[in-house]
């Protein structure tokens, strides 16, 4: 049985996912969680990259009827959350769906994780096209859901 206590210490997003039951055989190091989605992640200083887990794939059988948040990103000792999706005015409301879950799902089973998390935003990539003018109803409602739309997630912000 693994002790907490041996995990290292230097990597607290690491130390959250290994200890929280739902996620924890599912931590990568670096963006491997992501796959092909790694290129959406540019960031300054590799040595400052956590790992990376993937949410989506660790929780489904927990939770196969929910819509459930795609990453976590460790950078520099926080977290980031990130969700990968096509991104139309259509969009809008299962991806917040989505952050709800997330939400329930950090303050009920993934505290550790929320306590390094870098802010209460939650960050959406689009998959494809970026089809949300900045001036619409659905961006605004993304704003009041706490989720910024980015093309590339660039770290640090």
């Amino acid at each position: 049985m693994e002790n907490k206590n041996e995990l290292p210490q230097e990597n607290p997003f690491q130390n959250a996912v290994k200890s929280i039951p739902e996620i924890k055989d599912g931590y990568c190091h670096g963006l491997q969680a992501l796959g092909q989605n790694a290129q959406k992640v540019k960031f300054k200083d590799s040595k400052k990259l956590n790992g990376s887990i993937d949410i989506d794939k660790s929780t489904i059988a927990l939770y196969p009827e929910a819509n459930r948040w795609d990453y976590a990103i460790g950078y520099d000792g926080k977290a980031y959350f990130l969700e990968i999706h096509p991104a139309n005015t259509s969009d809008v409301t299962t991806v917040i769906e989505k952050a709800k879950w997330l939400e329930n799902w950090l303050a009920t089973k993934a505290t550790e994780l929320k306590h390094i998390a870098a802010h209460p935003i939650y960050y959406w990539i689009p998959s494809g096209k970026y089809n949300i003018l900045p001036n619409s109803p659905q961006y605004r409602k993304l704003a009041q859901s706490k989720i910024q739309l980015k093309n590339i997630l660039k770290l640090p912000l």
